[in-house]
């Protein structure tokens, strides 16, 4: 069977393929390998760099782009090369090694100091800032623009539908009036939130040999300062420092990480089900595509498979992003190898993350609001107003307010306007405060439902 789309076992590299494929360049096998090339250089040139370091020769300007153009020009033929040698060696880390030794050949000055790659290094030290790189640059990159274009879309939606009132539903049942507006902005708030916590997590790098106390350097090099330069080394590569691993970088930065993954995905599950639930009552229509067909038998459905879509794969997201954060943190003595795999599927989290992000993204821009029939729900709930009505009595502390509203309307069909108008007349109250209440609708009872909704558009400018 050739291998296709059609033949990928994962639909991320299948049906999905090409919506996540922003993802690519941070965590395909290529993607692993590109970036551990560019470490082995990185630390490479540290080293020929630092006059400390007697014994690597002095690299010429022209060497050093030379350098910097083997990094950036890596392709996937090349990567081919280093999987061919991972096949001889049976050890990925150190192929990417012995592939720098053979294109070091070519050049006099880079055989002077071949010894000096992967010098003194575990293979963690490679691979964690390697991890460290593909998950800072895909964050920054992909997943925060993708999150962004969501809340900025929630944003206008929540400006935009500002004063459109809309019936609440507290337990699924009739509840004080909202706007449409407001409900959205909720959601926008919990987002931009969390989008901050997220975007704030420091992703942390080591680079301190096989068991994280700089052995095989001080053996070396017993008078150097190993420490400053590892410091030096990771801040540059825009990583924080962690000066206390074992063999390992313990990833409790990456659980941090996923775990703001994992908040912003339920969020986001939860607006998805809201939606649903809001285009289940026709309060949203959704615009509808020419070819585009709802249902195999049913010829009028419009289904709202956007949203499912992003529901679906948050839930396949989150089951794996709380995996990696309980798991990775755990590591017996100064290390074992449980971690391996899984970091190798931090991609197919994240693929799944974007697939549904990229999914609530194309459902919001199909939503039309059905200001009919949030206006017929409304007219039909007169009996939300019980809540201002026993209130206002409560402060002219008129006796038993809650249990003469709840008596007259709770469980009961049919409260109309005049049935609350009839009992407003009847009580005791200031003749100002009755016709306050007498003007209350089930469209007008919107507390500051509004404002909040304009200012939370307001704030974001």
């Amino acid at each position: 069977m050739n291998s296709s789309f059609l033949t990928a076992l994962s639909p991320l590299d299948g049906r999905y393929g090409a919506k996540v494929s922003a993802l690519r360049p941070y965590f395909s096998e290529f993607a692993l390998i590109r970036y551990r090339v560019h470490l082995e250089i990185e630390w490479f040139k540290a080293l020929s760099q630092d006059r400390h370091i007697v014994d690597i020769q002095p690299l010429s300007p022209a060497s050093v782009t030379e350098l910097d153009s083997m990094a950036a020009n890596f392709t996937e033929a090349d990567a081919e090369e280093v999987k061919l040698i991972e096949g001889r060696t049976n050890h990925d880390v150190k192929a990417v090694e012995y592939w720098l030794r053979e294109r070091f050949a070519r050049n006099a000055e880079f055989m002077r100091n071949a010894q000096f790659i992967h010098f003194a290094c575990t293979s963690e030290d490679i691979n964690n800032l390697s991890h460290g790189l593909m998950l800072l640059h895909s964050r920054d990159r992909v997943m925060l623009p993708m999150l962004d274009k969501i809340i900025s879309k929630l944003v206008r939606m929540a400006q935009e539908m500002a004063d459109v009132p809309m019936l609440a539903r507290t337990h699924g049942q009739p509840a004080s009036p909202t706007t449409s507006g407001k409900e959205i902005a909720n959601f926008a708030y919990r987002l931009s939130q969390a989008r901050e916590k997220l975007a704030a997590v420091p992703v942390l790098g080591k680079i301190n040999g096989a068991v994280g106390n700089y052995n095989a350097h001080l053996a070396a090099y017993p008078a150097y300062d190993w420490e400053r330069l590892a410091q030096d080394f990771v801040e540059k590569l825009g990583l924080k420092f962690n000066p206390y691993t074992t063999q390992i970088e313990p990833h409790d930065a990456m659980a941090e990480l996923f775990d703001a993954y994992a908040r912003i995905n339920t969020i986001l599950l939860d607006f998805n089900r809201d939606i649903w639930g809001y285009i289940s009552l026709a309060y949203f229509k959704q615009k509808t595509q020419k070819d585009e067909i709802g249902s195999s038998t049913m010829p009028h459905k419009v289904n709202p498979i956007d949203f499912e879509n992003s529901e679906g794969n948050l839930g396949i997201a989150n089951v794996l992003l709380r995996h990696f954060s309980e798991k990775l943190p755990v590591s017996r003595w100064q290390r074992d190898l449980t971690d391996s795999t899984v970091l190798r599927n931090m991609g197919v989290a994240l693929g799944h993350t974007l697939l549904a992000y990229e999914s609530c993204s194309r459902g919001l821009a199909k939503l039309e609001l059905n200001r009919e029939r949030l206006e017929r729900d409304l007219e039909n709930a007169w009996e939300v107003l019980a809540e201002p009505i026993q209130t206002v009595m409560r402060r002219y502390c008129i006796p038993d307010s809650y249990e003469q509203l709840k008596e007259l309307t709770r469980g009961r069909d049919g409260i109309t306007r005049d049935t609350l108008h009839k009992f407003i007349d009847r009580l005791d109250l200031p003749e100002e405060e009755k016709n306050r209440l007498r003007a209350l609708t089930p469209q007008n009872y919107l507390g500051a439902a509004v404002a909040l909704s304009r200012k939370l558009g307001a704030e974001s400018q």
